[in-house]
């Protein structure tokens, strides 16, 4: 247990690191944009969370603590998942754009996310025939031209 003389030089401490860090902040451009680039990171999982659970207003109804934490896995994986299936296809499609010839600068790769679902259908629906007639393994890319990004 902290006494109350020490908690009080850790409580000034804290003020003096916060300080010096909003200098820091205020002087350094760069340092608020890296700020600002990992807050919509964050922000943009939490509205692909909000999206997959949205049938209960993104919210976890479960009332044991176990099953909460089923429920908060289960959605993490799901995240995992949709992160991997885009990451896998956005190197196939740089890939391919490379090969073809088209330039894709890596300084503006690091710009784009594999956090994006407006691809995929969240809505529960699973169309067994469909997915039948799929080869097994990785679909090829979508080339067709009258598609258009948003």
């Amino acid at each position: 247990m902290v006494s109350g003389k020490t908690g009080a030089v850790h409580q000034e401490l804290g003020r003096i690191e916060r300080t010096l860090f909003m200098i820091r902040w205020l002087e350094t451009p760069e340092l608020r944009r890296s700020c600002h680039i990992g807050l919509n990171k964050g922000e943009q999982r939490h509205a692909l969370a909000q999206a997959i659970c949205t049938f209960k207003q993104g919210r976890i109804a479960d009332r044991g603590s176990q099953a909460q934490q089923y429920r908060a896995s289960g959605l993490n994986l799901l995240i995992a998942a949709i992160v991997y299936w885009n990451s896998t296809y956005m190197a196939d499609a740089v890939g391919h754009l490379r090969a073809v010839g088209g330039t894709v600068p890596d300084d503006l790769l690091v710009h784009t996310s594999p956090v994006g679902w407006e691809h995929i259908g969240l809505s529960g629906d699973f169309l067994w025939d469909r997915a039948a007639a799929v080869p097994i393994g990785r679909r090829p890319l979508n080339l067709r031209r009258d598609r258009h990004a948003a």
